[in-house]
């Protein structure tokens, strides 16, 4: 059983890779270019998924791809009591300002 879990770690190791290599934009890529780095980690295999994760993989200060998080936070408040405009209406409504 252990055999089989640890190829099955070993084979997603190296498929995540390759659709890395696949997925990662040709100027990105540092040192071979992108059919460089494809037929290294698929005929590779593990030393060449390994030398693409340590040294073909660009290094991102900042994260490329957007996540949904990232859009809401970017594109207004996540919800309400991030929205100062909410706030101070609940804060008039809880000082009963509102009433005629």
């Amino acid at each position: 059983m252990a055999y089989v879990l640890v190829t099955l770690l070993l084979l997603g190791t190296w498929l995540f890779c390759l659709i890395d290599v696949l997925q990662t934009d040709s100027s990105e890529m540092r040192h071979l270019s992108k059919t460089g780095w494809f037929v290294v980690t698929l005929f590779g295999f593990l030393l060449g998924a390994l030398l693409w994760l340590l040294d073909g993989r660009p290094r991102r200060s900042a994260p490329a791809r957007r996540t949904m998080w990232t859009r809401m936070a970017a594109d207004g408040p996540i919800g309400p009591d991030d929205d100062p405009a909410f706030l101070s209406e609940l804060e008039r409504r809880l000082r009963g300002d509102d009433v005629p």
